[in-house]
C-alpha cells in the first residue's frame, strides 16, 4: 500500500462525511443510544475489519465510539483506510 499525501487525503475525505485527517490518521466519533447499541456496532465493525485484514485504533466510553485509521505498514493513510472508513459508514447507516 502506498501512503497518500495530504492533498490526496483531503480529496478522498470529500467522499466521506464526518471524518477528519488529524496527526497522520483518519478520525471520527459516533454517538449511539446506549452502551449496548455501541458495543453491537463495534462487533459488526470488528468482523468487517477481520475480513479486510485492517484494524482500527478505537476507544469506547459508554455510548461514544472514537475511531482512528491509518496503515501502520505504510506509515500513514492509504486507500485501505478509506475503504474501511466507507465500510464503517455503511454499517452505521444500515443500523
Amino acid at each position: 500500500m502506498t501512503k497518500l499525501n495530504e492533498s490526496e487525503i483531503l480529496e478522498q475525505l470529500e467522499d466521506i462525511k464526518g471524518w477528519e485527517y488529524n496527526e497522520g490518521a483518519l478520525e471520527t466519533t459516533f454517538e449511539f443510544k446506549n452502551f449496548k447499541e455501541t458495543f453491537a456496532i463495534m462487533t459488526r465493525i470488528a468482523f468487517e475489519c477481520e475480513a479486510q485484514n485492517h484494524h482500527p485504533e478505537w476507544s469506547n466510553v459508554y455510548k461514544t465510539l472514537t475511531i482512528r485509521l491509518n496503515t501502520h505498514d505504510a506509515g500513514g493513510v492509504t486507500i485501505k483506510d478509506f475503504k474501511l472508513a466507507k465500510t464503517i459508514e455503511e454499517i452505521i447507516e444500515s443500523d
